[in-house]
């Protein structure tokens, strides 16, 4: 596959997204708590391709699934309060691969591995780029691509069109996310960022603000307490589809990543068997069809990269 470009991916976000909260039918799914994902795969009732030990998840015979909603289109909550998007219905995939029920565990992003490490949740599926910072803590496996883009108000009042145009801007961001430490050097991006590209520039740094909701981030930009707002690249093109009178797209896009499925690093057996799955899922067609039902093809990983990614 290509490396994912926004451009072709949001001109029918729109539609798509309004199809799918209509549309989306309720996966089988476990009542301990949580909420039940509203997405079903591309195959009706698949033959499991792996098992997982009942020692490797929270509860028996339930895959448990930390995301923080609302992220849209890789998560949001449907007309009935359900949570949709391509993340719950690519857990709920795979969880139909591993003879599971699935249910969705809302997270906060800023400690979403947290949750996972005390068995608060069995995995992460929600928008996480593949750090070095992330594999000192948990194995993920590779699923999805994306760039970041900032998004800025209607007609670019404060005239952002390179990154240096950030310079002394102020910029809103989820807390916990690569966005924030690309800007401020931190992470995997420490000894570099854009703010120590500004001051190469001899120019003032971003002033970065971090919200602990990615809503209250877009909020920021809406009520002009900020200049841009940042985020992954499917996400703000969704924002400017939506909003077309009130947003736009800067047209600065940086870092495209892979984001990857968080298992801890105790559970080797759900790591592989989720490897299983989603190469399975891939053969079978819909883990691309769950993609382009939220005009996210663009974003597809090869089979071929799908491995559990330990950091060692």
């Amino acid at each position: 596959m290509s490396r994912f470009t926004r451009t072709t991916a949001i001109v029918s976000v729109a539609a798509l997204l309004l199809m799918a909260g209509c549309q989306a039918a309720a996966s089988p799914s476990a009542s301990a708590g949580g909420s039940p994902s509203a997405g079903a795969s591309a195959t009706a009732n698949p033959t499991p391709v792996a098992s997982v030990p009942a020692d490797q998840l929270a509860f028996p015979g339930i895959l448990t699934v930390c995301i923080d909603i609302p992220y849209p289109p890789q998560e949001f909550f449907d007309a009935e309060g359900n949570p949709t998007g391509a993340d719950p219905d690519i857990a709920a995939a795979l969880a139909q691969r591993l003879g599971l029920a699935d249910r969705v565990e809302n997270s906060v992003f800023s400690t979403i591995i947290e949750a996972v490490t005390s068995g608060k949740c069995d995995i992460i599926i929600s928008a996480q780029n593949i750090t070095t910072d992330r594999l000192g803590q948990v194995n993920m496996i590779p699923y999805f691509q994306a760039g970041q883009a900032f998004v800025v108000a209607k007609g670019n009042p404060a005239g952002i069109h390179t990154e240096l145009d950030l310079c002394g801007k102020k910029a809103a961001a989820e807390t916990g996310t690569t966005e924030v430490d690309y800007v401020n050097g931190t992470g995997d991006y420490a000894g570099g960022g854009l703010n120590k590209k500004c001051t190469a520039a001899g120019k003032a740094a971003v002033n970065m603000h971090e919200y602990e909701k990615d809503t209250d981030a877009l909020l920021a930009l809406s009520s002009g307490q900020v200049d841009a707002y940042f985020a992954d690249s499917p996400v703000a093109g969704y924002y400017t589809v939506q909003q077309p009178d009130q947003f736009e797209l800067s047209g600065v896009t940086v870092e495209v990543a892979q984001e990857g499925i968080s298992v801890p690093k105790d559970k080797p057996e759900l790591g592989a068997a989720l490897v299983t799955a989603l190469k399975a899922m891939m053969t079978d067609g819909s883990y691309l069809q769950i993609l382009t039902k939220y005009g996210l093809q663009d974003g597809a990983v090869d089979i071929s990269e799908v491995t559990l990614k330990t950091g060692s």
